[in-house]
């Protein structure tokens, strides 16, 4: 069975395009909740007609509500679902657990997929979201064939997997740079994008973080995944019709087409990679440039009199939109071409092969011998792909009904269901009753702009009388302005009593071994020590049991090397965890753990803590993205303990890709601190075990706003970075008088437009 091939609509003319060039099914978003919010999404008439005409075609239609929600939103949230349910859409993919939990509770019509915020990165966490009800997974990005073949090897659970498109250098739903540092969340749709700036490291300036496009190309034909997603919301109808031909011609049994191929570097393109599909690959930064590059077509030959000399590779004509790479611009220089010249001679198009004079702008950059020339635009190419579409409201989502009419000598009444029209009349005896069924069911046929259509008719006439169309049209608006169909309408969840919070209490985490056993422990409540498949058990055994939870991971590539670990500490009596990704809840039995849920299962409003409550949880960590507002309205609604972190050296992102110029199969996989430059900000990239994280050189720190927010712990975070029993022990008494601290930051906790 060939797998589904899923095309990005940001648009209606985007989804036509798509259809018509073959796409199975497209995902969309709508107006709110769109990890893609700067697209231009779905109105709802427009849903409802794609929607319908996808039907029509024996096509799907995926709902994109993929960002984490706050609780001032859940209203919203419940007229999308509303929305979703009466347009029958045939899935939802969602990261947020509230979203989940409304939808096994209220919408069990629609099927949930996992989206890529989820991280879902291994074996474990697919099954485990099988279990929770999920019918499908998007997989992360990152993973290898043979994971991603692994996971789809899960009976009765739908894989979707990433075949084309531009990449995050970030594991997606775990990357706070944007939100930390602008108030922009990438988890709500508004990502800047600030891993594509240019970085300074040591002489070095270089984009470091900036990824090629994925384009796996007839690659795709060895992945087992039930559906191959191409990535490009914000991208145009033209990208989506051509990169859905040339994935279309390769699942169909053609060789990649070279030419369809250049196509789509001329309407929009990186350089393009296969990403870690076959193995861990350092080619995938594409240092220089961010933006669209063009299909390569040559190099700068010699330069003259305002104009520029090349034998390009392609054809070139008057119009065409052509790129230079020049080293120092913050992207290509690009321009129209005005003027081609062959031999002197003016021409309208230039052949590839030949050696052309391209005549450059007035005003252009410093250019030299040896550049390279993208054509970026290409007028042929605009016109070659055109699409077929339905007329305007020609499709639509109508719910069937059957009317019954009853004619006497003096009255009608229509039925349906429980509404019924009356109109009263003397009817005369017809002379030829046929017709007048014809004119009963050609005027209940128009249902308008109604949301039903006529199934069934049927007339009783016992007596073979005669009524005007006229009085039959009035018989009919009179019925049909009276029914109304039943609509979906949730609500938001009840809540069980909420806990209060009348101490303020504090926990420590750390994954310093050494750290923790030098400082004092009495003040807190609980510490927290974040495992690896290296951390000595022995070690575990000197701390006070009942006061110690274990942390897993957030990703876990590797799952068969730390479960013995696990196995073992749970064979040994550690039943205290903390989880930040859905692998470990697979691992650990909720019945017999008490499991915290760690910040990047991300908690912004109850129905997201219900479902965690459904999942064992006894205890949320609160997201260090949300607003001061939301956090305090959590915290006095939820049913269960809270945690916020106040003190922590931040992940801002969390990367497979890997920082070190050494050869793979020679590294020590140790730690390796590398230190970055953005607009005199300054940050710290740690390698680790094929892992980047990136750090600012700053701690943040809530204190003055935490005070008010009033969760059952504050939460102090010695993770990742180093620091001397000396440094530590100053800081934890700062935190615990909510006293400031220099040098630190407190991300965008008091802005309400994350």
């Amino acid at each position: 069975m060939k797998p589904e091939l899923l095309a990005p609509a940001g648009d209606i003319e985007a989804a036509y395009a798509a259809f018509y060039y073959g796409a199975d099914a497209i995902y969309l978003g709508l107006k709110k909740f769109s990890a893609r919010s700067s697209a231009t999404n779905f109105d709802e008439n427009q849903l409802d007609e794609i929607t319908a005409y996808a039907h029509h075609l024996n096509k799907k239609v995926y709902v994109t509500i993929n960002t984490i929600l706050q609780q001032s939103e859940l209203d919203d949230l419940l007229k999308t679902l509303d929305i979703c349910s009466k347009y029958k859409v045939d899935a939802v993919i969602l990261q947020d657990l509230g979203v989940a939990h409304l939808i096994k509770t209220q919408y069990k019509e629609l099927e949930m997929h996992a989206s890529t915020q989820m991280a879902v990165h291994n074996y474990q966490g697919a099954l485990y979201l099988k279990q929770l009800g999920f019918t499908r997974v998007v997989l992360a990005r990152e993973l290898s064939l043979a994971e991603i073949n692994q996971i789809s090897s899960i009976d009765g659970l739908e894989t979707e997997v990433f075949i084309h498109g531009a990449l995050c250098y970030s594991y997606s739903g775990i990357c706070q740079f944007s939100a930390l540092e602008f108030g922009k969340s990438a988890n709500r749709g508004k990502c800047l994008y600030p891993c594509r700036s240019v970085f300074e490291n040591h002489s070095q300036s270089g984009r470091f973080f900036s990824m090629k496009d994925l384009a796996l190309e007839n690659e795709v034909l060895n992945l087992k995944a039930t559906s191959l997603k191409i990535e490009g919301r914000k991208k145009s109808a033209l990208y989506v019709a051509s990169v859905t031909n040339y994935y279309r011609h390769i699942l169909d049994g053609n060789k990649p087409d070279k030419s369809q191929a250049e196509n789509i570097k001329q309407i929009f393109s990186r350089p393009w990679c296969r990403f870690h599909l076959n193995g861990k690959d350092k080619t995938i930064i594409d240092p220089h440039f961010a933006s669209h590059r063009g299909l390569p077509i040559g190099k700068i030959e010699n330069i003259k009199n305002g104009a520029f000399l090349i034998t390009p590779s392609h054809n070139i004509a008057k119009f065409d939109g052509l790129q230079i790479e020049v080293k120092g611009l913050d992207k290509p220089f690009g321009f129209s071409v005005q003027q081609i010249k062959l031999n002197g001679k003016n021409i309208v198009e230039g052949q590839k092969d030949n050696l052309l004079e391209i005549k450059l702008p007035e005003k252009y950059p410093y250019l030299q011998k040896g550049m390279d020339v993208f054509l970026a635009s290409s007028s042929q190419v605009k016109g070659a792909y055109p699409y077929s579409k339905p007329k305007p409201h020609a499709f639509g989502n109508k719910s069937p009904i059957d009317v019954y009419v009853e004619i006497k000598k003096n009255e009608l009444i229509a039925h349906f269901q429980n509404f019924s029209f009356q109109k009263q009349g003397l009817f005369e005896a017809a002379q030829n009753v046929s017709k007048v069924y014809d004119s009963f069911l050609t005027a209940f046929q128009k249902t308008g702009e109604t949301a039903f259509y006529l199934n069934c008719l049927t007339l009783h006439n016992p007596d073979n009388l005669f009524v005007p169309l006229s009085v039959i049209n009035e018989l009919r608006r009179g019925l049909y302005n009276q029914i109304e169909l039943p609509q979906k309408h949730g609500h938001i969840s009840e809540l069980p009593e909420p806990l209060v919070n009348t101490s303020k209490k504090f926990i420590i985490k750390s994954d310093d071994y050494n750290l923790l056993r030098k400082i004092d422990l009495k003040p807190f409540a609980e510490m927290i020590y974040l495992i690896d498949e290296n951390t000595e058990i022995s070690n575990l055994l000197n701390f006070e049991q009942d006061k110690l939870r274990l942390a897993l991971p957030t990703i876990c590539r590797k799952p068969d090397k730390l479960l013995p670990k696990i196995k073992n500490l749970l064979e040994n009596g550690f039943l205290k965890w903390e989880v930040s990704n859905y692998w470990a809840l697979q691992i650990l039995d909720s019945k017999k753990c008490d499991i915290v849920f760690g910040p990047f299962l991300y908690m912004l409003n109850t129905e997201s803590i219900l479902m965690a409550i459904e999942m064992g949880a006894s205890r949320i960590n609160l997201s260090i993205e949300d607003t001061f507002q939301n956090l305090k309205e959590l915290t006095s609604l939820s049913p269960i303990q809270t945690s916020l972190i106040v003190y922590q050296d931040t992940p801002l992102f969390t990367s497979a890709v890997c920082l070190r110029s050494n050869d793979c199969a020679h590294c020590n996989h140790l730690p390796q601190w590398m230190t970055f430059t953005k607009c005199k900000e300054q940050y710290q990239a740690l390698s680790k075990n094929c892992q980047t994280m990136l750090f600012k050189n700053k701690p943040l720190y809530l204190s003055h706003e935490a005070q008010a927010i009033n969760p059952s712990f504050y939460q102090i975070d010695f993770c990742y970075k180093s620091y001397t029993p000396e440094q530590a022990q100053n800081i934890i008494s700062k935190v615990m008088s909510f006293e400031d601290i220099p040098f630190s930051y407190s991300a965008n906790i008091s802005n309400s437009a994350i």
